[in-house]
């Protein structure tokens, strides 16, 4: 259960690296940092303007330094989340960021949720849908198709052309409604090659949004290729000269490989899984049931193939 008016805190950052940021958003970010930032300037965080940043240390309930940090402050609604949000840039260690974290919840913040800040600036209006969705899938990326796909889905490049569909739905719906209302009258207010012309380009948009979702998720997932061919075609060999290594067994003797074998690629032009499968043989020339067991995985391997 999502709370909203609560104060959350979390890591915004991966452990491991040399600093780390510590996110906390909610009605009472800047009064709970006040309590646990001594900054090294004159104003307090109360006074300060949105989007500045502020040098100084965090203390414990002793005041005690348990990092020298640099606070950002954002006023609502222009942040992430549409409400008042901190994050201190702290030392990377992961006992730092504890202790930091520990800090804030026993000034009055909570242990953020899983995508909580991301579901905040939804229900803030601040993003869609397809925008958070767009997010998780920029965390997610691992190479340059599917960081470009996710920049553009986060920047609202999908939304923008959702609603300039909707649009073009509204205004055939509006036509349609008016030809209806008025069909007795000698007033036409949309031919008929006018209405077709709308469908038509609605039609291919529709078909052109479905195939980049095939794209997009292709290069997700990973763009499944199956290696297909005769017996002892050398199928084995080509997927281990790809993948730099000793995957699949090779023999001179036909018909080693029996199953398809999955094995996952990864290079900076995005990912694939390749698929080495089963020699094939006409059907007529294939006696051994085994063997049709091995054409039969074969052919599900290029029906799930890309």
């Amino acid at each position: 259960m999502i709370h909203s008016s609560d104060t959350i805190v979390a890591c915004a950052t991966p452990t491991g690296g040399a600093i780390a940021v510590v996110r906390m958003s909610g009605h009472d970010a800047i009064s709970i940092a006040e309590r646990m930032f001594r900054p090294r300037g004159r104003h307090a965080l109360s006074e300060a303007e949105g989007y500045t940043a502020h040098y100084g240390e965090v203390i414990d309930s002793e005041g005690v330094v348990i990092d020298d940090v640099v606070l950002t402050l954002f006023r609502a609604p222009r942040s992430y989340t549409g409400e008042d949000s901190i994050e201190i840039s702290c030392h990377g260690s992961a006992y730092i960021v504890g202790q930091i974290i520990r800090r804030a919840i026993d000034c009055g913040a909570r242990a953020a949720t899983a995508g909580e800040f991301t579901t905040r600036a939804f229900l803030a209006g601040k993003i869609d849908l397809a925008q958070a969705e767009g997010v998780a899938d920029m965390i997610a990326s691992t190479d340059r198709a599917t960081h470009r796909v996710a920049l553009n889905q986060m920047r609202g490049g999908f939304s923008t052309e959702l609603r300039g569909l909707r649009d073009e739905l509204l205004r055939l719906s509006a036509l349609l409604e008016l030809e209806l209302d008025f069909a007795e009258e000698e007033v036409e207010f949309a031919d008929r090659t006018t209405l077709q012309h709308i469908m038509t380009a609605i039609d291919s948009h529709l078909a052109r949004l479905v195939d980049s979702f095939a794209l997009g998720n292709a290069l997700k997932e990973g763009i499944a290729t199956a290696i297909v061919g005769a017996p002892n075609a050398g199928k084995s060999t080509l997927l281990n000269e790809l993948l730099q290594e000793d995957r699949a067994m090779v023999s001179e003797i036909a018909g080693t490989t029996r199953d398809a074998i999955d094995s996952e690629f990864e290079n900076e032009t995005g990912k694939y899984c390749f698929i080495d499968t089963a020699g094939m043989r006409r059907k007529s020339k294939v006696d051994d049931l085994i063997e049709k067991y091995s054409n039969m995985r074969t052919i599900n391997a290029i029906e799930r193939s890309d």
